[in-house]
């Protein structure tokens, strides 16, 4: 299966970003986790992982709820993270690499609620005054709305469950654990979807906005 044929020349990117709160315009982003995707043969499987933490911008607003429920600990010495700026420099390196190595123009972001994880990565696109930006700037994939239609449920836990994906919620609220269990989500999703490869035509790719 040709990936840049089969998401109309866009690369899924599975994305979870981790904060310390649900307002993207004050809330501080603490962790950024990005999961790779291809296929092998017909079949779409996680390939490969970015992820790091990152240092609250100044002036952005932690709750201590969102702390508990995420288990970052923003003392602790090993959590050596970078600034927005860094995080959003390194992640689209990454990015770009492997759009270019599957052959897509543009990746597309694919999270779990996937509008709280855009407007997070959109506010830090802005603050950080980035200009070129990998991603798609409004589309992108919902694992929870897909989910509700393949497996009847819309939360990451009992979607993967249902899909028959494990699921450890002692990890769960890690920017990775969670992109990995997306990710791996969303693949079982698309391989079981009854896909017609004869779609896959010129005339059917559409433009490419």
């Amino acid at each position: 299966m040709d990936m840049s044929a089969r998401f109309r020349g866009f690369l899924p990117v599975v994305i979870d970003i981790e904060t310390g709160g649900f307002n993207a315009r004050r809330h501080a982003v603490l962790e950024i986790a990005a999961v790779f995707v291809e296929f092998n043969g017909d079949r779409l499987r996680p390939c490969g992982s970015w992820e790091h933490a990152v240092k609250p911008y100044p002036g952005s607003q932690i709750e201590e709820a969102s702390l508990k429920v995420t288990g970052i600990n923003l003392d602790d010495p090993n959590r050596n993270p970078m600034s927005e700026n860094e995080a959003l420099l390194s992640l689209f390196k990454e990015v770009r690499a492997e759009v270019k190595r599957q052959g897509c123009h543009r990746a597309i972001m694919v999270a779990h609620n996937a509008m709280f994880d855009q407007q997070f990565l959109q506010q830090t696109i802005e603050r950080t005054n980035h200009k070129r930006s990998p991603f798609h700037p409004f589309s992108f994939i919902d694992t929870a709305s897909i989910s509700a239609i393949a497996y009847g449920h819309t939360v990451l836990a009992e979607a993967c469950r249902r899909a028959q994906i494990e699921f450890d919620g002692e990890q769960a609220h890690s920017a990775l654990y969670d992109a990995q269990r997306t990710a791996e989500l969303f693949c079982s999703v698309v391989n079981g979807f009854p896909f017609d490869e004869r779609l896959l035509t010129p005339s059917n790719n559409g433009d490419q906005d």
